[in-house]
């Protein structure tokens, strides 16, 4: 007859075999995305996957809480061959799911520098969904070997699950007794490996962070327990670093005072350029030669940043940053989020105020991450996308219309446009599966990333829309803004850190103005919106979680979020901060490897710093919570 340790020991094997799979997987994960950790040492290393094991107990504990509860119910019937199988499936199936999450990420990573989290599940709705599973067959087709991966890992699930139990035992009340202790016994273990321990709250992805820098944070934790940890993230929980509303605004406004100059009616056209990381232009980054040769000519013209910083990894986060100074400093994406309807002004609703016409041009399959809803929402009056162009001749066959086609089409449009115009283009080929079209294959540079070919057909693209918008009559009244949706893929280890994965383009140019140079400031997507209407002379207050890059009397700070840490930006220092504590400061312009943490000799930096960190985040999430983003 079975003991109840030999029962409880059969658990036990089938954890220790779940925890084998996931360090293989963690091992894969490494691999495959090395280059974005190239400062740990073996030692290091070692140290990191030991302590992963308790972030993998805690989640693989969750995943298979009723599997465990089923497991140990102290009842003779456990045995029976139909209850058996039955636990089998219930084990296998949830489980090689989370396998399979794991293995998704050993691609998705490098695109958004984070372990992926629950807000996936809203791009399975709507729209949103219908161009997930459309794409399907497309990422089928390029990451194969992870489809594989997979399987093998998920047959070895299968294989060593081992062998039921179809004998049923004869118990005698001490038997029924003691198999009831441990079951009994069991619940508040589970709970406790579940927490990660005794301290108040469970263990979530800011406590892997005690153990490693930030940027090794996903290592230490998998996906399954990423996705799960933050499925109940549904609304903002406030901080209030600041009692008094006086310190408050001392640190940080986010209320933009009307423009002192005369209001300048002049058109501004926003160009959006998808995945165009600061790594890929050769104007700006001068560790190696350049993929945008058309868009360094039009920066010798501009008003360039090469100190500019995305606010997300992602295009939803980058849209409502660059449009309606909105960021994303929370788990999920603004525009899914709970106050994805609040009320804002944007740009394009703020210069609709004052006569001007308005249009959102993106050649994609109209819902595409919901930026036709949102444009809506923040006041264009037009949307053009796949559907207007009309033409399928011009489909790339996976997002929407090419851009060189789609910018010929908007500059026309655009001609049609009364003055004064506010137009937003933003473009899609230099997007994965980075194709370009076949008629110009191996007309474009290659480089060591497939990224660059697209990035490269998209320049070109660019400089036949200027071909054609210089011979419209309104070209010589318009104000260009080009900047980048998020960062692409990387192959540098700058590129790749916490800092370099957000440095983007940020250029304005005016065609025959003084607006020229190169302007060193630190500044972010949320700049752009308070830049153009300073820049304009924007007649009435307005709200914005940006600062306008032309005041030369500010220092600009730059603030993302990712992993469930904030960086702030600001000079040539980085903050990292959890929400409660900092977690290191660096000197990125002289530490480019973030290797050295100055809070112990830099401590007046420090407290300047956090100081600024605490009042935008409370800042931005009382003025979620409360729908008070506009000045109303």
């Amino acid at each position: 007859m079975e003991k109840w340790h030999q029962h409880a020991r059969e658990l036990g094997r089938k954890l220790l075999l779940l925890l084998f799979i996931y360090g293989v997987c963690r091992f894969l994960f490494y691999l495959f995305n090395q280059h974005h950790f190239q400062e740990l040492g073996i030692g290091e290393l070692l140290y990191i996957f030991a302590v992963s094991v308790k972030f993998d107990l805690s989640v693989l504990v969750l995943l298979n809480s009723l599997f465990i509860l089923l497991w140990l119910l102290p009842f003779t019937f456990r045995y029976k061959k139909g209850y058996q199988l039955f636990l089998k499936w219930l084990f296998i199936i949830p489980n090689s799911i989370g396998i399979l999450a794991n293995c998704v990420d050993l691609v998705y990573f490098p695109f958004t520098l984070k372990r992926t989290t629950a807000d996936v599940f809203h791009f399975f709705g709507g729209e949103i969904g219908n161009d997930l599973f459309e794409l399907i067959p497309t990422f089928f087709t390029d990451y194969w070997y992870v489809f594989l991966i997979w399987l093998g890992l998920s047959y070895l699930l299968i294989r060593f699950y081992g062998k039921a139990k179809t004998i049923i035992p004869t118990w005698s009340k001490k038997d029924f007794l003691i198999q009831t202790a441990v079951f009994i016994a069991g619940i508040p273990l589970a709970l406790l490996v579940y927490r990660g321990g005794f301290q108040l709250k469970p263990i979530n992805a800011v406590d892997a962070a005690q153990y490693t820098s930030s940027q090794n944070v996903p290592l230490v934790i998998s996906t399954p327990f990423s996705i799960l940890k933050t499925l109940d993230l549904k609304t903002i929980e406030p901080h209030n670093y600041y009692v008094n509303e006086a310190d408050l605004i001392k640190h940080y406004t986010h209320i933009h005072p009307a423009g002192k100059k005369e209001f300048q009616k002049m058109n501004v056209f926003l160009i959006i350029l998808e995945s165009f990381s600061k790594e890929y232009i050769g104007a700006i980054n001068h560790r190696q030669k350049g993929f945008t040769p058309f868009l360094d000519s039009l920066m010798s013209e501009s008003l360039v940043f090469p100190n500019a910083f995305s606010n997300g990894k992602k295009s939803i986060e980058g849209v409502p940053a660059i449009i309606a100074s909105i960021p994303t400093w929370m788990d999920e994406a603004y525009i899914t989020s709970p106050y994805g309807s609040n009320n804002m002004n944007s740009l394009a609703s703020t210069l609709r105020s004052e006569g001007y016409r308005t249009a959102f041009f993106h050649g994609g399959t109209n819902g595409t991450m919901g930026f036709d809803a949102f444009a809506r929402l923040a006041g264009y009056e037009q949307y053009y996308g796949r559907k207007e162009y009309n033409d399928e001749s011009d489909y790339d066959g996976n997002w929407g219309i090419w851009d060189e086609e789609f910018m010929q089409y908007v500059a026309k449009r655009s001609n049609e446009m009364p003055q004064p115009f506010f137009s937003t283009l933003f473009t899609l080929s230099s997007h994965h599966p980075f194709e370009v079209p076949k008629k110009y294959e191996g007309k474009f540079k290659e480089g060591d990333l497939p990224i660059l070919k697209s990035v490269a057909y998209t320049d070109y693209s660019l400089r036949r829309f200027f071909e054609t918008a210089k011979k419209m009559p309104w070209y010589n009244n318009t104000l260009f803004v080009l900047c980048a949706d998020h960062t692409g893929i990387s192959g540098d280890a700058f590129y790749s850190n916490l800092i370099g994965s957000h440095a983007i383009p940020i250029v304005y140019y005016k065609a025959n103005s003084d607006l020229k140079g190169v302007d060193s400031t630190v500044t972010q997507q949320l700049d752009i919106m308070p830049t153009v209407l300073n820049y304009l002379g924007y007649p009435k207050k307005y709200f914005a979680f940006g600062h306008n890059s032309l005041d030369s009397l500010k220092k600009q700070p730059s603030l993302t979020y990712n992993n469930n840490f904030y960086q702030l930006i600001e000079g040539a220092y980085v903050l990292e901060f959890d929400g409660n504590n900092s977690l290191a400061l660096y000197n990125y312009q002289k530490d480019s490897t973030l290797k050295k943490d100055l809070r112990a000799t830099e401590k007046q930096m420090l407290r300047t710093m956090e100081e600024k960190i605490k009042a935008m985040i409370q800042t931005y999430e009382q003025s979620l919570i409360n729908n008070k983003m506009t000045t109303n």
